[in-house]
C-alpha cells in the first residue's frame, strides 16, 4: 500500500443533555463493556487526564450535566436567551492525528507532550480552561491494522475535550426604565450558553483571504468550527510539532460527530483489509492453478482416468479441510495477546472459546474410539454375512418361484398342505393314507 499522508484532524460535535451520559461513559472509560472490541480494559491507566470531570454522574444523570448545573448555579454562565426545549449545552473537540505519525515520533510519550500542547490549543478555542468539563487522551484503543502489518500491539491517540460553548452577551436595560438615564445603557455582560453563537456561520475564505463565492456570486457560508483545522495547525506548528499537514478546509471531516468520524475510519480500514485480502486471494488463485494443473497432468498419465478423477475430488475436499483447519489454528494462535511484561492474556470471550475447543477435543477422543469399535463390528458382521452368502451360491430360484407363484394363486390350500406336512413328516407320510378333505377345502375363499 502507498505511504498515506499524516493529517493534523480536529472535529467539534454538540449534545444535548440527553446525550451527556453515554459520552461521559466512553470517554471516562466507565462502561464494564464496550462495542468497540479495539478498546482494550486493561490499558485504562495509560489514559491521560489533562482535566478531570469533578462531579460523579449516576445512572440518571452525568457527571458532566451535574457540573454544568454547578456552574449554572453560580453564575459563571447562563442560559438567558436560549431555547429552553432541548437545547445544546455541551460541545465536544476531539483532536486526531494518523497513528503512524506518533509511532515515528517516539509512540506513547510523544503522544503525551503532543495532546497537552493541543488541549492548550483547545483552552484558547474555547475560551477559558473554567469552562473545559473534561479533557482526556485516550490510549486504550489498538489501531488493527497496523497491528497486523508490525506484529505487535499499537495504538490509536487521540484527544477527547468536553466544554460548555459560551459567548459574551451584552445585556441592556430597557429604553422605558424607570430610570430615564439608565435606558439602553449597557447593563451587564453575561457567558451566554450557546453554540449556534460560538460557532456561528461564516463567509469561506480562500487561499489568498478572499470569500469563496458560488455558481450565482454568493458568498459561501461555512460552519465557524469549519476553521478550526487552520488554527489547530498552526498553533502546533508553532510549538514545534511538524511532519504532517492541516485537514482540508471546508470538508466535512472537520465537523463530523465522534460516531461518523469513526464510521467513516472504520470503512477506509475495511477497504485496506479488502485491497490485503484480494492480493491474497489472487496469489491463492494462481498457487491453486498451478495444483490443479500437476494433478491433471499426473491423472492423465495414468490409464485409470475414473479413479484418478476421484482422487481428485477426495484431495480437494481434503484440502478444504485442511483449509479450514489452518485457519482455526491461526484464529486460536492470534487469541492470546501479549502483555507490555511479556507475559499472555485472555479475554474471558477468548478463554470460553479456547477451553471449549480443548473440552471438545477431549471429548472426541472417545468418539472416534467408540467409532472405530463400531466400524470393527461393522466389518466382522460383513464378512459372516459374506460367509453365508458363499453358502447360497449355485442354488436355482426355480423352486422358490413355483412355491411363490401356489403361494398367490392358492394360499389356502398351499398353508392346509404345508400343515400337514409338519404334522406328518416325509418318512411318516409314505405309510399312512391321504387325509380326508372337507369339501370346502382347497377351494378359494
Amino acid at each position: 500500500m502507498a505511504d498515506k499522508t499524516d493529517k493534523c484532524v480536529v472535529r467539534n460535535s454538540a449534545y444535548k443533555r440527553g446525550g451527556l451520559n453515554k459520552r461521559e461513559r466512553h470517554n471516562e472509560r466507565k462502561n464494564a463493556d464496550y462495542q468497540n472490541d479495539d478498546i482494550i480494559k486493561e490499558r485504562a491507566d495509560y489514559n491521560v487526564h489533562f482535566k478531570r470531570c469533578t462531579e460523579i454522574g449516576d445512572d440518571k444523570d452525568s457527571g458532566y450535566a451535574k457540573a454544568f448545573d454547578k456552574m449554572l448555579a453560580a453564575g459563571v454562565i447562563s442560559t438567558r436567551g436560549i431555547p429552553k426545549e432541548n437545547p445544546n449545552i455541551v460541545d465536544e473537540l476531539v483532536f486526531d492525528v494518523n497513528t503512524d505519525y506518533f509511532e515515528r515520533g517516539g509512540g506513547y510519550e510523544y503522544a503525551k507532550s503532543f495532546f497537552e500542547e493541543a488541549y492548550r490549543c483547545a483552552v484558547q478555542l474555547i475560551g477559558g480552561e473554567q469552562y473545559v468539563l473534561s479533557a482526556v487522551m485516550h490510549a486504550d484503543e489498538r489501531n488493527k491494522l497496523l497491528s497486523e502489518q508490525f506484529g505487535r500491539d499499537i495504538y490509536h491517540y487521540h484527544l477527547h475535550v468536553v466544554y460548555i460553548p459560551v459567548v459574551d452577551k451584552e445585556i441592556y436595560f430597557r429604553k422605558d426604565n424607570k430610570d430615564p438615564e439608565l435606558a439602553g445603557k449597557l447593563r451587564e455582560v453575561i457567558k451566554q450558553v450557546s453554540h449556534s453563537k460560538k460557532w456561528p456561520r461564516l463567509k469561506q475564505l480562500d487561499e489568498n483571504g478572499e470569500p469563496v463565492r458560488n455558481a450565482k456570486g454568493k458568498a459561501v457560508l461555512v460552519n465557524a468550527y469549519s476553521l478550526l483545522q487552520d488554527q489547530f495547525f498552526q498553533h502546533m506548528r508553532d510549538a514545534g510539532f511538524l511532519g504532517f499537514e492541516r485537514g482540508e478546509r471546508g470538508s466535512t471531516a472537520e465537523h463530523l460527530t465522534v460516531v461518523e468520524y469513526k464510521t467513516q475510519q472504520e470503512k477506509k480500514r475495511a477497504a485496506e483489509y479488502t485491497a490485503v485480502v484480494e492480493a491474497k486471494q489472487e496469489a491463492a488463485a494462481a498457487l491453486d492453478v498451478t495444483i490443479a494443473g500437476k494433478v491433471q497432468a499426473a491423472a492423465e498419465l495414468d490409464e485409470q482416468t475414473a479413479k484418478k478423477k476421484k482422487q481428485l475430488d477426495d484431495l480437494k475436499d481434503k484440502t478444504a479441510v485442511v483449509k479450514q483447519e489452518a485457519a482455526t489454528f491461526a484464529e486460536i494462535e492470534a487469541i492470546p495477546k501479549k502483555t507490555l511484561g511479556g507475559n499472555f492474556q485472555l479475554t474471558p470471550a477468548d478463554w470460553k472459546k479456547v477451553s471449549g475447543l480443548a473440552k471438545e477435543g477431549v471429548k472426541s477422543r472417545s468418539i472416534i474410539a467408540g467409532l472405530k469399535k463400531r466400524i470393527a463390528d461393522f466389518i466382522s458382521k460383513v464378512t459372516g454375512l459374506e460367509k453365508k452368502l458363499k453358502h447360497y451360491e449355485g442354488v436355482g430360484i426355480s423352486d422358490t418361484m413355483q412355491f411363490y407363484n401356489a403361494k398367490q394363486g392358492a394360499p389356502i390350500r398351499l398353508a392346509a398342505t404345508v400343515a400337514d406336512i409338519m404334522r406328518n413328516p416325509p418318512e411318516q407320510a409314505q405309510q399312512r393314507p391321504a387325509p380326508q378333505r372337507n369339501k370346502t377345502q382347497g377351494m378359494e375363499m
